[in-house]
């Protein structure tokens, strides 16, 4: 009897098979776009980018906190502190946030490929990658002023500024251990723990700056150690919820030896990871040091750090769902699905088009009261107003790329997007920003049209690389990617999910 109705259904399965040819062929490598797709992944998206957009506000509230006590010190003292910031993120900042990058990809696609080995050995490789970074990059911030003054800066504001970067050593062992363990958690779609810990990071900023700034009257030093304890404060805070809750279990490995070698596919990313980043982040802080170059120095100073911490707010929307994207992109391309990869990628460039729309209309509508909540120097006031509309209309552009960079990013090719903004920045964008700034005698909005033509065709070039990009073949590069660094006596548990349901 048995035997019978196996026949049974073997001939009804072949009458199927031949009156529908296509119910086991390969499926499409793009899955349709259609409404219910798009808005299941822009709700995917979104559900990842905003607790990242939400960490990165309270970010921001911190650095405003510190801005409006440079500014509470003195214009020159705010002018110090700008270019202090500057080129702790030339030079240190950009570098280890570059560098950590490298480690995106490789977490993301493991995750979703089921192989929480190479997640945690990616942690320990990169957090002893980062420390290792951090010694140069503190000698250099210890002749920080030998360099400023061969770049012509004012001596006054020079040396304020090598105080400033003094008492922010600290914030380079912070920055090796915050940076990795927020990208690991983040691979996995967990950013709660992130956020937790930067807010309470920001409710001791405050008592911190009044303690040293005001109390103890350190000025700029005082801002300096205030922001540079408060991320210590972060980590703590982080490292402890992790341990309590337990969250790294599921794809924790202890450090050994292993996280020693098999460093290869980690340094391949990490390099133009952080050309990339660099490359960007130098543009805006080099906009600063061109600032030192022009008619009252002070004032243009100023209002560059007033506007960089203006499309640093703006940016933290683009970044955080580039950032979404790339764990998305990673995920998808982990588990051999390119299609859904895709859909992500171009949910993802719409909404930034959209956001793109959005900063422009708030960077116009804010133009004259920004700067008054930093000063009251007229001429830093009406830099500001003058240079707002300009920067809201970079942001077109720079919302697409951003989130053109989390594409790249999470599909392992870092190296895309470093060609990109060096041709975009220093091909098209310094050459039109040092005509129109400097030799032209434009000024100061001279400068931001430089970025607006860099933003441009950054942008232009960004959306090029996707649209023509096989998702199939990047899939295939994904599981050499996931295979190369894994040894071959792991546990059974690296090839099954790291979450299942079992169905009696």
């Amino acid at each position: 009897m048995f035997q019978s109705h196996l026949n049974l259904a073997l001939h009804l399965l072949s009458f199927v098979k031949h009156q529908n040819p296509d119910l086991h062929s390969k499926p499409p490598s793009l899955l349709p776009s259609s409404a219910i797709d798009i808005i299941s992944e822009a709700k995917s998206l979104f559900c990842l980018a905003f607790p990242i957009a939400l960490t990165a506000l309270i970010l921001y509230s911190r650095s405003i906190l510190s801005m409006l006590f440079l500014g509470h010190l003195g214009d020159m003292e705010l002018a110090a502190g700008s270019l202090a910031i500057a080129f702790a993120n030339i030079t240190g900042y950009s570098v280890l946030s570059g560098l950590a990058l490298g480690m995106e990809p490789l977490c993301s696609q493991a995750f979703g490929a089921h192989r929480p080995k190479l997640l945690s050995l990616t942690l320990h490789r990169t957090v002893i990658f980062l420390l290792v970074s951090s010694i140069p990059i503190s000698f250099l911030w210890l002749n920080m002023s030998n360099v400023l003054l061969f770049l012509h800066q004012d001596p006054t504001i020079t040396k304020l500024a090598h105080t400033y970067l003094l008492f922010s050593l600290p914030d380079l062992l912070s920055n090796s251990f915050i940076h990795p363990i927020r990208i690991y958690l983040r691979a996995q779609g967990i950013t709660l723990p992130v956020t937790l810990a930067s807010l309470a990071g920001s409710f001791f900023h405050f008592p911190i700056n009044i303690l040293l700034v005001s109390h103890f009257r350190l000025g700029i030093a005082g801002v300096a150690a205030a922001s540079a304890a408060t991320n210590f404060v972060v980590l703590i805070f982080l490292i402890l919820y992790i341990l309590i809750s337990r969250i790294f279990a599921p794809t924790w490995t202890p450090p050994t030896r292993e996280c020693l070698t098999g460093w290869t596919p980690l340094l391949k990313l990490a390099a133009p990871s952080c050309v990339s980043v660099c490359l960007e982040w130098w543009w805006y802080e080099i906009m600063i040091i061109l600032c030192g170059l022009l008619t009252n120095p002070k004032a243009t100073v100023a209002s560059m750090g007033i506007l960089i911490q203006t499309t640093s707010l703006i940016y933290i929307f683009p970044s955080s769902l580039g950032f979404a994207v790339s764990t998305r992109v990673g995920n998808q391309l982990g588990a051999n699905q390119p299609g859904r990869a895709k859909l992500s990628a171009v949910v993802a460039v719409f909404i930034a088009v959209i956001m793109g729309l959005s900063a422009t209309t708030f960077a116009v509508s804010i133009r004259n009261v920004w700067a008054r909540l930093f000063t009251n120097d007229v001429e830093i006031i009406r830099l500001t107003s003058m240079a707002l509309p300009i920067l809201g209309l970079c942001e077109i552009g720079n919302c697409p790329q951003t989130v053109g960079c989390g594409v790249l990013r999470g599909s392992a090719r870092p190296s895309t997007a470093a060609r990109i903004n060096l041709s975009a920045f220093y091909v098209v964008g310094m050459p039109v920003a040092v005509g129109l700034g400097i030799v032209f005698g434009v000024g100061f909005s001279g400068l931001w049209l430089g970025l607006l033509s860099a933003q441009v065709s950054c942008a232009g070039l960004m959306l090029y690389v996707i649209g023509s990009t096989d998702w199939d073949l990047q899939a295939e590069r994904s599981k050499e990617l996931t295979t190369s660094d894994v040894v071959l006596d792991e546990d059974v548990e690296e090839n099954t999910p790291l979450t299942s349901v079992v169905v009696s």
